[in-house]
């Protein structure tokens, strides 16, 4: 970085950090807060992105720490082919594609590709960790660490790719697992007055979901946007 640019991006962060130390600190925290947004989950290495929603419930033990409930759910489609599948599910469809195209069946060109419906619930309990130095703004980290359902359905465009995924996951095309999963997450929370906010979030998680057709686990990022009411009476010791 050239020496110009750091003076100015330091002078950018005195300011910033001179404005927050302007704000006084928070002298009203509610006991509950309740959350409820818009969210996403991406899922790179699957090429999915499903839109769906995030509620959180938390209980305000302290004014540092916070215990709570977290649920969401999430819908999308993807495409998906052999590549993501575990080494044994690919020779196994290595195995039957070369019958089928020695047959006369199918040509040497066929790919199998496969459109899929997945829906995912998460569920999880655990602490916050807030950061209430600044008026205006809550800052917030957690570890991330609950279950996950997912439930899919594969929609092969051939006769016989139905065929093939029939084999691997039964007649009815659908499938689904629960697994744990774990990670952190953080975000903020905009205070507009003593008992509304507007809270965003991003969380990190990791998780090994159909491990009998997939090869190995997944990282997934979540965001979410939305209100936050709270309730319950000040914690905050006079």
């Amino acid at each position: 970085m050239r020496p110009k640019t750091l003076s100015v991006c330091m002078l950018v962060f005195f300011v910033v950090l001179t404005t927050f130390s302007c704000f006084a600190q928070q002298t009203y925290v509610n006991r509950f807060d309740v959350y409820t947004g818009y969210s996403f989950l991406s899922t790179p290495s699957l090429n999915l992105f499903q839109n769906g929603f995030n509620t959180e419930i938390g209980w305000n033990a302290r004014t540092w720490v916070a215990l709570g409930f977290d649920f969401s759910v999430f819908s999308g489609s993807n495409t998906i082919g052999p590549g993501v599948l575990n080494s044994t599910v690919q020779q196994e469809l290595g195995s039957a594609i070369a019958a089928l195209v020695e047959e006369g069946v199918i040509p040497p060109t066929y790919r199998l590709v496969v459109p899929t419906n997945s829906t995912i619930y998460t569920y999880s309990a655990g602490p916050q960790f807030n950061i209430r130095h600044f008026k205006p703004v809550t800052f917030f980290v957690r570890p991330a660490l609950g279950g996950l359902h997912e439930s899919a359905s594969l929609k092969p465009t051939d006769p016989v790719g139905a065929a093939l995924v029939a084999g691997l996951v039964g007649p009815t095309l659908h499938t689904s697992d629960t697994v744990l999963f774990y990670g952190f997450g953080g975000g903020m929370d905009f205070n507009l007055s003593t008992h509304f906010g507007i809270r965003t979030a991003a969380d990190f998680v990791h998780y090994n979901v159909f491990s009998n057709l997939l090869d190995g686990g997944r990282n997934s990022v979540r965001f979410s946007i939305g209100p936050t009411f709270r309730f319950g009476g000040n914690i905050v010791q006079k």
